[in-house]
């Protein structure tokens, strides 16, 4: 099972380092092959000791450049990361990413040898519609992004069950798992408001491969709870 944790825009270098102590601690007794992901702000970015894998949430195609307000490679490279989080409904959504400029980051860290977590998700207007209008909307997603990939871990993420609360049914969970795997072989995680309360719930749904992890990740002692589960 996979668990990553998303802080997007929380957290400082201070109190990630905190955090990360503690998880180091806690995982120390965990033994499985379990997986656990670690996406802290660009401003916390450093190399921590734990059994964990420290991931950035966005960076820019390019080693260096004149390109305010990015990180690149070489930012990346003085912390070891080579773990990337791309197409967050976020970053589509606020920051308006398009799918060309995202295949493009896929596509350029995949030849960089990232691993990546590629997120997919729909609107609730696309949700209301149906399971067809969901699926052609979610395999839109994938244009120009290379499935085979062996490093690529997808993470389905219901925009209308982000940070609300409110999660996807077992059954849409289940149903939407299943259908995106007859398109793929690869480790497919849920999120969406995913929470100590309904944690094995989720995790013991068929085709749940993990968990991307938000606001209830931003707190080590309930994070640990949802992996000691």
């Amino acid at each position: 099972m996979i668990f990553a944790a998303n802080f997007k825009m929380n957290h400082t270098r201070a109190t990630t380092k905190a955090y990360l102590d503690v998880l180091a601690q806690k995982l120390v007794s965990k033994c499985s092959e379990d997986r656990v992901f670690i996406f802290p702000p660009a401003t916390a970015l450093d190399r921590y000791e734990g059994d964990f894998t420290i991931g950035v949430q966005n960076a820019y195609m390019a080693e260096s450049g004149a390109y305010t307000g990015e990180i690149g490679l070489e930012q990346l490279e003085e912390f070891g990361i080579k773990t990337i989080l791309i197409g967050h409904s976020e970053r589509r959504d606020v920051l308006g990413e398009d799918q060309a400029l995202v295949a493009e980051k896929f596509a350029y860290f995949k030849a960089q040898g990232f691993e990546i977590v590629y997120c997919i998700g729909e609107a609730l207007e696309v949700r209301e519609k149906g399971d067809e209008a969901v699926m052609a909307h979610l395999l839109s997603q994938f244009e120009g992004i290379d499935l085979s990939y062996e490093k690529l871990i997808i993470a389905y993420e219901p925009i209308w069950a982000i940070g609300t609360g409110r999660s996807a049914t077992t059954e849409e969970i289940s149903s939407t798992h299943a259908s995106l795997k007859e398109h793929f072989d690869r480790p497919l995680l849920y999120g969406g408001s995913v929470k100590p309360e309904n944690i094995k719930e989720i995790t013991a749904i068929d085709g749940v491969d993990g968990v991307l992890v938000g606001s209830a990740s931003l707190d080590v002692e309930r994070f640990s709870e949802m992996i000691f589960a």
